[in-house]
């Protein structure tokens, strides 16, 4: 039997996910919260296997009541939300998956498929001990993003991204013939970045350093930047310093 538990704010979405899970009969109902801090308490007193955790909650969010968990008792987590921003963080802490609300019984049902799949091949101790790791080096190099296809989330590579262009409160990943949108400043995600690997050319521009080809001069005293994928991007004049710096 997996015992599970609901940490949602709002009373129709614990409802909606209470209803889904009585239709699976090795599935046990042990607790509710409606607030971080409630969560805790439950979770570490019923030892749930199972945790469907809303991210943004009242007193605590769900982020940090994984944190305030990673040294007693922590189930296999599935984050349901309504925001998408919350993507990076939820699979920092090794979520088994991101349900994004509105979702489709079909949508619940992989995620519940995948959290029976991590809860046969690990044990609450492996999972205590991974989930520990994570947290621990904050200040970590930036290795993958979360990107939205459809209603999936996947992790991108670092180094399969090309460019990265900036699209007001977002950017904009260029990874071969695909793009994805991610819910970040440009500053804020050159910050993550590995400047060994990464640089600025323009205001609105990232560039993989691996990917440039070659740097030309424009009549306008700007430069232009070739990318073996063919792409070519403008380099500010501005950014003609940093371009001696790179390694």
């Amino acid at each position: 039997m997996i015992r599970a538990v609901i940490a949602d704010d709002e009373r129709p979405a614990r409802e909606g996910l209470r209803e889904r899970l009585r239709r699976h009969r090795d599935i046990a109902i042990t607790g509710e919260a409606a607030d971080g801090a409630a969560a805790v308490e439950v979770v570490t007193r019923v030892r749930p296997d199972l945790l469907f955790l809303d991210v943004q909650m009242p007193n605590i969010s769900g982020i940090e009541v994984v944190e305030h968990l990673a040294e007693t008792h922590l189930p296999v987590i599935i984050f349901v939300t309504a925001y998408d921003r919350y993507a990076l963080h939820a699979f920092d802490v090794n979520a088994v998956d991101y349900l994004l609300k509105p979702y489709t019984d079909a949508r619940f049902e992989d995620a519940l498929s995948r959290a029976r799949t991590r809860l046969q091949r690990t044990d609450p101790d492996e999972r205590l001990g991974t989930i520990t790791s994570l947290l621990a080096p904050r200040g970590r190099e930036l290795t993958r993003l979360p990107v939205r296809k459809g209603d999936r989330f996947f992790l991108l590579p670092i180094e399969r991204i090309d460019w990265i262009s900036a699209a007001g409160n977002y950017v904009e990943l260029h990874a071969g013939d695909a793009s994805y949108l991610h819910r970040v400043t440009l500053s804020h995600l050159e910050t993550q970045l590995n400047p060994r690997r990464f640089g600025r050319i323009h205001r609105s521009t990232i560039v993989n350093l691996d990917r440039v080809a070659s740097i030309r001069p424009n009549a306008r005293g700007d430069f232009v930047v070739a990318l073996t994928t063919g792409a070519e991007l403008k380099m500010a004049r501005s950014y003609r310093e940093s371009l001696l710096e790179w390694p």
